[in-house]
């Protein structure tokens, strides 16, 4: 038996909970394991945390920079962990992951000093996968640590001149098969390509819509952080951070939140030349009802009538509310526009922005890049021609048909139409750029592309198409 004197036993510490990272953890795994969107998930449990006086303002920012920062950064980040462990990532928990992507974007993404993101990530670890899994984030961390972002780039990322395509994917943080495609859309630029994946990667503004005979610019330029949006007439930008939420207008659902991409599609379709009268519009994809809103107030405008039709009773909901207050009459509808209510020939103008992968909101959603998949544009081809082929019918001859979709992906965009365009002979496509006449660089026409990089805005198609017989 050893004389030695007994180390007296180390008391076990208790893990620190940390607010902020626990509902930056939480929001990732309502991502990974629901599907769920970052934008619908994160603003309840911000609200939560308020209410409980857990979070201030800094803390809400801090959240939302590191749940938004690691799903964009989330290729380069798996990239580079997959570096510093000993086995494929697909042997890691999912738990565990999100745990490491957060590390790795406070040590790559942030100027938090790398002692405090190692040690605050560890003890987040701690108390959401227990001591032994800390040890093992602690582990792949510290390796992390080694380098900045731009050395773990050199590291990982396969030369430009051996396999662009890789290359790019791994550096901005991107599914190649979407450089692939976004980099067929902007016909082949390098410098485009860079500047649009960048723009995907950095926080959208917010954009208010002031709705015509409701609300104005001028009421809205009032708040703080308020400037003039930079093409639509109705756009108010809120900077630093404005949270709309607060904006009495937006409350009362006099003005509302919308991207100027898509407050400029349904410009472009309100200015569009129609032969004869001018009396009835459809919107026949209407949910959420952004769109819907602005055209209702723009046909009010001109004694026209909007009818707005939603598939989806939930989106129909949505749809209403958003026109609910409109200045002159409209309806609301829940119908499916591929088998549509109405006669053929009952419009003067459609407006129809057709489900699509949504790869022209990659900031806004930045989770959808990794969602999406190639085969996906197969599961919506017949369905986007379905409805373009429904919004022609609906129309009457001398009318207009805007098809729309936020999506920039030529299978989404351009072969849809010239597809359903074969079966309507008796069609033509205006020239949509001189309808926008404040906005540059919007293609080679007659269609229009917008883009992150180029215009602040979603990158929203549109296609203006006249039946003329």
């Amino acid at each position: 038996m050893s004389d030695q004197p007994r180390r007296p036993h180390k008391p076990h510490r208790r893990p620190q909970k940390d607010p902020v990272r626990i509902l930056a953890f939480e929001a990732l795994r309502a991502v990974d394991e629901r599907d769920a969107y970052a934008n619908l998930v994160l603003p309840p449990l911000l609200r939560k945390a308020r209410e409980k006086g857990d979070f201030d303002g800094r803390d809400a920012a801090l959240a939302t920079e590191l749940v938004y920062g690691t799903l964009r950064r989330q290729g380069t980040y798996d990239t580079i962990v997959a570096a510093c462990v000993d086995r494929p990532l697909r042997e890691v928990d999912p738990p565990v992951l999100d745990v490491l992507g957060l590390g790795a974007h406070q040590l790559l993404g942030t100027r938090i000093p790398p002692h405090a993101a190692v040690s605050a990530t560890v003890e987040l670890a701690r108390v959401v996968l227990g001591d032994g899994r800390a040890k093992f984030v602690n582990a792949v961390l510290r390796k992390v640590a080694q380098h900045d972002l731009d050395g773990w780039l050199e590291k990982v990322a396969p030369p430009y001149e051996d396999d662009p395509e890789d290359h790019l994917a791994v550096v901005h943080s991107h599914p190649r098969w979407v450089v692939s495609a976004l980099w067929d859309s902007l016909g082949g630029s390098r410098a485009g390509i860079e500047d649009l994946l960048e723009a995907d990667n950095e926080r959208p503004e917010v954009t208010l819509v002031a709705r015509p005979g409701r609300s104005t610019t001028e009421e809205l330029l009032r708040e703080e952080a308020a400037v003039e949006g930079r093409w639509s007439p109705y756009a108010v930008r809120l900077t630093e951070g404005g949270e709309p939420g607060a904006v009495e207008a937006v409350r009362e659902g006099r003005a509302g939140v919308q991207d100027e991409g898509s407050q400029l599609v349904a410009l472009a379709l309100a200015h569009a030349p129609v032969e004869g009268r001018d009396a009835l519009w459809l919107d026949g994809c209407a949910g959420p009802g952004g769109k819907a809103a602005l055209l209702g107030a723009l046909a009010a405008e001109r004694g026209a009538v909007l009818l707005a039709s939603e598939k989806q009773p939930h989106r129909a909901g949505l749809v209403a509310r958003a026109l609910d207050g409109n200045p002159g009459p409209y309806q609301v509808i829940t119908a499916d526009g591929t088998r549509p209510p109405w006669r053929p020939g009952s419009f003067d103008r459609v407006l129809m922005d057709v489900p699509c992968t949504g790869l022209g909101a990659l900031r806004r959603r930045p989770e959808a890049r990794w969602r999406r998949r190639p085969e996906d544009l197969d599961g919506f081809a017949p369905l986007q021609r379905e409805l373009l082929r429904t919004a022609l019918e609906s129309v009457r001859v001398g009318g207009v048909v805007g098809y729309a979709t936020c999506s920039p992906h030529l299978a989404e965009t351009r072969a849809v139409v010239a597809d359903v365009l074969k079966q309507f002979p008796d069609t033509e496509l205006l020239d949509a750029r001189p309808l926008l006449p404040d906005v540059p660089a919007l293609g080679e026409g007659p269609d229009i592309q917008l883009w992150p990089h180029l215009h602040g805005t979603d990158a929203m198609y549109l296609a203006l198409i006249r039946r003329t017989a």
